[in-house]
């Protein structure tokens, strides 16, 4: 690929292979590190590959949109899909101080089973974040079988997806009165970052290690 692009700069990676890239990487930047996740990756100088990981500016970003970070300190959210993207979203809360849960069709011992997800325990939570594919086009019809009827006006939920521009999950929410977003603002953040890391000065010579 980059023999017969010599130009090339960069390009981008999405589900399912944002954790699986990693392995073809010279370099790991220590934010995409942690994680455990890369989307973006950059050509060095010396044509050596370099990973990062834009979703977490991207949904740190879209996040305090909604509220300040003092304000979501201690709040409580549902992660919902346990892929790359939710290790990034788990990395922002983390940053911010808000406890959070994994929701997953096969749950570990840690996480919660979609069946789970009642109205007692949605009380309990202020943001709900789908990680998932479920919902993108093609399959509109599809959403998360969680108990809507929990969800009201005190909550917050975020779809990662933003194709249809208001998914299933989200019109459900939102008839319930809980304030939405959809993927969009996530990914025009995205967008500028993976621009910002693409053309800024990086030979690879400091670049720190896979290991």
């Amino acid at each position: 690929m980059l023999d017969s692009n010599p130009e090339m700069k960069g390009f981008n990676v999405t589900i399912p292979y944002k954790e699986k890239v990693m392995a073809y990487l010279t370099s790991i930047d220590e934010n995409a590190r942690r994680i455990g996740a890369v989307n973006v990756v950059k050509v060095l100088e010396d044509g050596s590959l370099k990973g990062y990981n834009s979703d977490y500016s991207g949904f740190l970003e879209s996040l305090l949109t909604s509220k300040e970070k003092e304000v979501w300190k201690n709040n409580k959210a549902l992660v919902f899909g346990n892929g790359g993207s939710s290790k990034a979203v788990q990395a922002v809360l983390q940053d911010l101080s808000i406890g959070f849960t994994l929701v997953s069709r096969h749950p570990t011992p840690l996480e919660l089973s979609y069946q789970e997800i009642n109205p007692g325990l949605l009380d309990t939570v202020d943001l709900l974040v789908n990680c998932t594919p479920l919902g993108m086009f093609p399959n509109i019809n599809d959403c998360l079988p969680i108990a809507y009827e929990g969800i009201s006006s005190r909550h917050w939920v975020m779809d990662l997806v933003y194709n249809p521009e208001e998914t299933l999950f989200l019109a459900k929410a939102k008839s319930m009165g809980a304030k939405t977003m959809n993927g969009l603002p996530m990914l025009v953040r995205q967008a500028e970052k993976a621009w910002e890391i693409w053309n800024s000065q990086d030979s690879g010579t400091q670049d720190s290690s896979k290991s």
